[in-house]
């Protein structure tokens, strides 16, 4: 089930995005440098954006994505995770949390929605670019904003109005 992200699921939230990052990944990005997700409503869905998590049949988060809205036209697709067990196209889980994502995106009007991305993972850059995104220059961004560099790729998707 896909549903709006509650504060009850904090830690549940923090949990997967640690494990992922850095137990799978061995990305070794801290709590310290992504602190947003202390704050979900505060910086993601107070300023227009939103938070998505997906939850097994017993409640427990197993995905979560979230768009950060820049201005207007922009957005950041951020914390794109999903417990290894409850990935691939046969759980549909990741494509669901994408799909929620990519529809409240288009609702909203947005023009374009960009990411960063680990270079070591090359997994979720296979599913990006089967979506529709192309990898752009960090020079070309269109906006500037923080994110843990980990000799990251920037992704963007233009959306159509």
């Amino acid at each position: 089930m896909i549903t709006v992200y509650d504060d009850r699921y904090k830690e549940e939230v923090i949990k997967l995005i640690l494990h992922v990052q850095n137990a799978e990944y061995k990305v070794g990005i801290t709590l310290e440098e992504q602190l947003d997700i202390l704050d979900i409503h505060s910086n993601y869905i107070n300023d227009g954006g939103n938070f998505w998590i997906a939850l097994n049949d017993k409640g427990e988060v197993v995905g979560t994505i979230g768009l950060q809205r820049k201005n207007k036209e922009v957005a950041v697709l951020k914390k794109f995770f999903v417990y290894k067990d409850y990935r691939g196209k046969e759980m549909g889980i990741g494509t669901s949390l994408y799909e929620a994502l990519l529809d409240f995106a288009k609702k909203q009007g947005f023009s374009k929605i960009i990411l960063d991305t680990p270079s070591k993972a090359t997994r979720s850059h296979a599913f990006y670019k089967k979506v529709g995104f192309k990898e752009i220059d960090k020079e070309h961004l269109p906006i500037q904003y923080d994110y843990p560099d980990r000799d990251s790729l920037i992704f963007e998707l233009p959306l159509s109005k």
